[in-house]
C-alpha cells in the first residue's frame, strides 16, 4: 500500500471533523472520495500532506504512512512532504504574476530542487503529462492566467507534476470547469494513473465510476464504506451508502 492511515482525527477548534478514519489506497491506482458536504473529504486529504495544520485552530492526531514513512513524524519536513505528495485544488490557481513557463517551474524554485535538470526539459515534459504541452508551446512566455478556466487546471497540474510527486491529491478538481474540460481531466486521470497514486474527492458521482478504482464514503466524519467502484455503485454493504448514491441524501 502506498499510503496507510490509522486512528486519523481531525478538529478545526473544538469541532472534530475526522472521527478516527482507517484507510488504506493503493500505488498507482485512483481513489474518490465521496460523501456529502461537510463531511471531512476535504480535510481527509489535507491531512494526507499535512496542509491541514495551515489553519489556524485546526489539528489532527492519528497516524499516517506514506509507504514506511511516518509524515508526522518529528524530523519530516512538511515542504519535502508536499513535493512528495502533490495537491491540485478545486479552483484553478496559476500564478497570476507568472508566465507559463515559471508557473510549471514555480514549485521547483521554491524547493530549490532542480538538480541539473534543464528547465526547457522539465517544463515540457510536464505539460506533455498533463495534455497542455501542444495548446501552449509557443505562447510559454504569456501569462497562465491568459489561459481558458480548463487550462489553467491542467496548468496547475503540470506544476504539481513537475516536483516529480509519488501521490497526488485532487480536491474536486472538475467542479468549475464546463464539461469539455472536465472529460479533458478525466481523460488525463486515465493516464497519470500508470505513473502515480492519485486521490481525487469528488460530488460527481459519475465523475467517480468513470475515473476511480476504488471509492470510499465519508459520512459525518466517519468512513463508512471503502472497495472496487463498480462494487459500492452497483451492491453497497451499507444501507447509508447506498441511501447516498440513489440520492437520498446528499
Amino acid at each position: 500500500m502506498k499510503i496507510s492511515v490509522t486512528g486519523l482525527h481531525a478538529w478545526f477548534g473544538n469541532h472534530e471533523v475526522l472521527k478516527g478514519i482507517d484507510i488504506t489506497i493503493p500505488a498507482r491506482q485512483v481513489t474518490a472520495i465521496i460523501g456529502p458536504s461537510g463531511c471531512g473529504k476535504s480535510t481527509f486529504i489535507r491531512c494526507l500532506n499535512r496542509m491541514h495544520e495551515l489553519i489556524t485552530g485546526a489539528r489532527s492526531e492519528g497516524k499516517v504512512l506514506l509507504d514506511d514513512t511516518d509524515v508526522y513524524a518529528n524530523d519530516v519536513d512538511p515542504v519535502l512532504l508536499r513535493r512528495r505528495v502533490g495537491m491540485v485544488f478545486q479552483k484553478p490557481n496559476p500564478f497570476p504574476s507568472m508566465s507559463i513557463r515559471d508557473n510549471v517551474l514555480a514549485g521547483l524554485k521554491m524547493t530549490k530542487r532542480m538538480g541539473g535538470r534543464k528547465p526547457a526539459d522539465v517544463v515540457e515534459k510536464a505539460l506533455r503529462q498533463a495534455a497542455l504541452w501542444d495548446e501552449v508551446k509557443d505562447k510559454l512566455d504569456k501569462p497562465g492566467t491568459s489561459l481558458s478556466g480548463g487550462q489553467q487546471q491542467r496548468l496547475c497540474i503540470a506544476r504539481t507534476l513537475a516536483v516529480d510527486p509519488e501521490v497526488v491529491l485532487m480536491d474536486e478538481p472538475c467542479s468549475a470547469l464546463d464539461p469539455i474540460a472536465t472529460a479533458r481531466i478525466e481523460d488525463l486521470l486515465h493516464d497519470l494513473r500508470r505513473d502515480y497514486t492519485i486521490i481525487i474527492v469528488t460530488h460527481n458521482l459519475q465523475q467517480a465510476t468513470r475515473v476511480s478504482d476504488r471509492t470510499g464514503f465519508f459520512l459525518q466524519g466517519d468512513l463508512i464504506e471503502l472497495g472496487e467502484t463498480g462494487q459500492i455503485f452497483t451492491h453497497p454493504k451499507d444501507r447509508r451508502t447506498e441511501d447516498y448514491i440513489t440520492g437520498k441524501f446528499g
